[in-house]
């Protein structure tokens, strides 16, 4: 149980649970959380689906949906919502061909970069770390992929710009093999929009690296 409260997420929280349905904390928001760092980016998990929330809540952006994420403003604030699921088959390096909506965090934890984006804190504030590592690698200051890191860049390689703008950010490390897959595979960044890769580029302070 945590002392610090997030008051947004305690208002949409309490919306989801009176229609029978859960939110998490997740990503930037509960590392950030953890950190005592700003928030800045309100990401959230659910086990509603786009079409289910569109019941409870108005003037939902619904853009995403097929994704199952949705973006939502409260308290003059832009959130996001996700519904928790299950992705294969990228095939464009960006968006998973295949996916499937879930009630389970430890397979929705699956389908995520970094350990220590895969922390979901619920309703009560209790912290859930379904890969085992994420509090301590967010402790220890380590960056680590969940699953293969080869094949989590392959899926998407914006995920090498998201390595190194969290590297720089929070004075993170990493083994040799995952710079090394990092390096290695900067040519992927090649398949990708280009005004997304600048996007991270500048969100990272990135500039002057060489990509």
């Amino acid at each position: 149980m945590l002392d610090r409260k997030v008051e947004i997420f305690d208002k949409l929280a309490n919306i989801f649970n009176k229609n029978n349905y859960h939110l998490y904390m997740i990503g930037g928001l509960s590392r950030d959380f953890l950190l005592n760092e700003k928030l800045t980016d309100y990401d959230f998990v659910s086990d509603a689906t786009p079409q289910e929330i569109t019941k409870f809540l108005d003037n939902i952006d619904l853009t995403f949906a097929k994704y199952g994420t949705i973006k939502y403003k409260i308290d003059d604030t832009n959130v996001d919502i996700v519904t928790l699921r299950k992705e294969s088959n990228y095939k464009d390096f960006r968006h998973p061909n295949k996916i499937e909506f879930i009630k389970d965090i430890n397979i929705d934890y699956l389908r995520r970069d970094f350990t220590i984006n895969a922390i979901y804190i619920d309703e009560s504030y209790k912290i859930l770390d379904p890969s085992k590592q994420g509090i301590k690698d967010l402790n220890d200051k380590i960056l680590r992929f969940i699953g293969d890191p080869l094949e989590r860049v392959k899926e998407d390689p914006l995920r090498i710009l998201r390595a190194y703008r969290f590297i720089k950010k929070y004075n993170l490390s990493c083994d040799e093999s995952t710079y090394k897959i990092l390096k290695e595979n900067r040519y992927l960044l090649n398949e990708l929009n280009k005004d997304k890769i600048l996007q991270e580029i500048k969100k990272g302070g990135l500039e002057d690296e060489i990509f």
